[in-house]
């Protein structure tokens, strides 16, 4: 599985960092960071409940 964000689209709202923080990061400057662009299967099903939450629908799963 890979994720991808559309950097275009994100507002960096951490509704994804809520969700999964070990793959998603809001950091102090206001700025969205993959930290885990290949996570782990086992965390497929909240990699997914995070791509559907998002309100801007920038992200998306490969694989």
């Amino acid at each position: 599985m890979r994720v991808n964000v559309d950097f275009d689209l994100c507002e960096s709202n951490a509704v994804c960092m809520g969700i999964e923080p070990s793959v998603f990061e809001v950091r102090d400057d206001d700025f969205l960071y993959v930290l885990r662009e290949e996570p782990p299967e086992e965390l497929r099903g909240a990699v997914e409940e995070a791509a559907r939450m998002c309100p801007k629908q920038a992200i998306t799963i490969e694989g």
